[in-house]
């Protein structure tokens, strides 16, 4: 029988590039502990039952995805959640044609709050930003970039979007899950 012995390489004195570049010290002003719930600062109006803003992308993924929306919500949330839809996007899908047929029969659902926009036109992305920035109490269900780009320049703006089949939540504080 052959027996193999592996012996210790002596190790240098000298530390490796990558070693010594990844340390930081102690008293980096990026260690400095910032509360979790800062983003309470900017928002006290979210409180379960949650009021989930939803866009045409997000339900459209989520039928896709094969994910119930309102199943969903509740499983990444962990509290009751009341899905909104406002007329932009029951007018978007519906501009959408005979393809989006399925997602607009999830948007009509009576499960679903439905919200009256005032404004003139069918834009839904300028729609929701305007709702969120005048009324902070929602959390905006959107998959589309541009849209989560914007939502981000708002301060207090929760957002949801689906990853890996799952929804997620970006910028919700931890006092508020529970």
């Amino acid at each position: 029988m052959f027996q193999i012995t592996v012996g210790k390489a002596r190790q240098g004195k000298t530390r490796k590039f990558a070693a010594v570049k990844r340390m930081i010290a102690p008293t980096d002003m990026r260690l400095a502990p910032l509360a979790t719930s800062l983003f309470l600062s900017h928002n006290e109006a979210l409180v379960p039952p949650y009021r989930v803003l939803v866009d045409t992308n997000f339900i459209n993924l989520s039928l896709e995805n094969r994910v119930d929306i309102i199943k969903g919500m509740m499983d990444t949330l962990y509290a009751k959640c009341i899905p909104c839809i406002s007329d932009c996007v029951i007018a978007e899908l519906e501009k959408l044609g005979h393809q989006y047929r399925l997602a607009l029969r999830v948007a009509r659902d009576p499960r679903f709050e439905r919200l009256p926009c005032s404004h003139k036109g069918t834009y839904a992305d300028d729609c929701i930003v305007n709702r969120v920035s005048q009324h902070r109490c929602y959390i905006v269900a959107t998959c589309d970039r541009d849209l989560r780009r914007r939502l981000r320049k708002v301060p207090g703006v929760p957002l949801m979007y689906i990853s890996k089949k799952r929804y997620a939540i970006e910028r919700l504080p931890d006092q508020a899950l529970g």
